[in-house]
């Protein structure tokens, strides 16, 4: 089989498997993008995301991915479905992506049966399948192969498709027949994305600060968040779409084929108060089998409590109060500061019988923040350093 043919089934199969584009580019190494990752990891802006840096060179070898190989087919499948719902008050919202069955499981199943019509086409090549977890630059590799542009929000964006898609990748280790690098940047004077960002991401257009991203900080920052970004979050429980919402590329985006994508109930928005009652077998059966999982329950609970503090609802009280009294420090260390968001005598009581009986040094600090920023004198014995 020669490569035009092997190539042209592989795309007829991707598209009978639900990927809205496929586009084939040599695998060789994307300079511009391995100069760039280097540039935005000693800038410090992967914030705690150790393991970029870690495979740092490994990001201009695809072969280091799968030995030998020659080609790369990728794939993009949209995951657009219902309009977000308004998030009200003990509510927050969820990224569209998240809302159903995780997708590197949908995906992964994809990619493993195309693999199997390689091998039945052409025993003798070699292929691999991977969804965002191997070192390897997708967007670049992406425009490489025809399926748009990277824009100035850092996503890839193509003029019928917008950006509400997954990418992937097929390598292989023989030729395929190429598509054209889309050579076009279509985002021209538009400033919307970086208008947007409430936390102010973007520090320049196409370089985000992942440390000020909303989606960072809810899902791979494992600690407390900045005080000062807690504010600008929002409603968001996990991850944003903030930047894509405004684009004027996603505004005709087509809906998606994927059943698995639809949302699950609970997800568009999520319910909050409940959640700080459940137990672990709870949050497990809820979300392991989805995309917030990877936020873990302290994680979820923390931004939880942040969003009700946001909101300032006085039925949030009774949650807070349980996450005051969370095994977490980092979710009672949330949830304090919650409290101190509301101008209640209530709230203020909580902190006070809360700090009597703390002994986590940076939960009390959160405690003693939120009563000083309501006027409420705190006991030099009880003072922390910050």
């Amino acid at each position: 089989m020669d490569r035009r043919e092997l190539t042209e089934r592989l795309k007829a199969a991707a598209r009978e498997m639900g990927f809205s584009l496929a586009g084939a580019c040599p695998a060789a190494t994307p300079a511009e993008g391995v100069t760039r990752l280097g540039d935005w990891l000693s800038a410090g802006y992967a914030g705690e995301m150790a393991y970029l840096a870690g495979r740092r060179e490994a990001y201009a070898d695809p072969g280091r991915v799968l030995e030998g190989a020659r080609s790369i087919l990728m794939l993009a499948m949209n995951y657009r479905t219902v309009e977000p719902a308004d998030a009200a008050d003990g509510a927050g919202r969820v990224a569209r992506y998240a809302w159903g069955t995780d997708y590197h499981d949908v995906i992964h199943d994809r990619l493993k049966q195309l693999i199997a019509q390689v091998q039945e086409w052409a025993p003798e090549v070699s292929a691999r399948g991977v969804v965002d977890t191997a070192p390897l630059l997708e967007k670049e590799f992406a425009q490489l192969a025809g399926l748009g542009w990277i824009g100035k929000n850092t996503l890839l964006l193509n003029r019928t498709q917008g950006s509400w898609f997954f990418l992937s990748a097929l390598l292989v280790d023989v030729e395929l027949e190429y598509d054209a690098p889309t050579a076009t940047d279509h985002c021209g004077t538009c400033t919307a994305c970086l208008d947007a960002c409430p936390t102010g991401a973007f520090v320049a257009p196409y370089v985000l600060d992942s440390r000020r991203c909303i989606s960072y900080l809810t899902i791979e920052l494992r600690g407390a968040i900045d005080p000062a970004l807690r504010g600008p979050m929002g409603d968001w429980l996990f991850g944003c779409d903030i930047c894509q919402e405004v684009c004027p590329w996603n505004h005709r985006a087509p809906l998606s084929t994927i059943e698995a994508f639809q949302p699950r109930a609970g997800f568009n928005p999520a319910q909050l108060r409940e959640m700080f009652g459940w137990s672990d077998a709870q949050f497990r059966e809820q979300f392991r089998e989805t995309p917030l999982w990877r936020a873990r329950r302290r994680g979820l609970l923390r931004n939880a409590a942040i969003v009700l503090g946001n909101q300032r609802d006085g039925e949030s009280l009774p949650a807070l109060t349980l996450g005051l009294q969370d095994v977490e420090p980092l979710v009672r260390g949330a949830s304090a500061w919650a409290l101190g968001q509301f101008r209640s005598p209530i709230a203020m009581q909580l902190l006070k019988q809360l700090q009597a009986v703390e002994s986590d040094a940076t939960v009390l600090a959160e405690i003693n923040t939120a009563l000083t920023q309501q006027g409420i004198a705190v006991s030099p014995t009880l003072k922390t350093e910050h």
